[in-house]
């Protein structure tokens, strides 16, 4: 697991009940998967030049804890699963001040071309880099 996120609860992302809106977990484990697919070079530079990216088919999240306005926060990200066209990962959020596990979320992603609007198997290169951090089972 790498760390691919670090931010803070801002006032305007708190729902009427005073916790940190559902939108907003989705949004920073969005921005934290831009650093996880970047990690092994698929980048937004890669993107727009080789027309490809990691699209999600499924995501399941799990809330532990509640966060409010002020609150540090990191997420840590890792792949689970590589197959021919698609890539299961994980993000987990924590309290930066005590390690509090906030939430978390499994994808599924799948490997498309763009401009095809369709699955295709991920390179060679790409898979390599993405076993190579799965985790070891001992």
């Amino acid at each position: 697991m790498i760390e691919t996120y670090r931010g803070f609860v801002d006032p305007h992302q708190e729902d009427v009940l005073g916790h940190m809106n559902v939108t907003w977990y989705t949004a920073k484990f969005d921005e934290a998967s831009w650093h996880l697919f970047t990690s092994v070079g698929l980048s937004k530079d890669t993107v727009k030049s080789e027309k490809r990216a990691v699209a999600a088919l499924e995501a399941k999240t799990k809330f532990m804890a509640e966060v409010s306005a002020g609150e540090l926060l990191y997420i840590k990200s890792g792949f689970l699963e590589v197959s021919d066209k698609t890539v299961r990962f994980q993000h987990i959020m924590y309290k930066a001040q005590d390690h509090t596990e906030v939430a978390s979320v499994q994808l599924l992603g799948v490997h498309m071309d763009l401009e095809k609007r369709k699955a295709i198997p991920i390179p060679q290169d790409l898979r390599a880099k993405l076993e190579a951090l799965l985790p070891q089972l001992s």
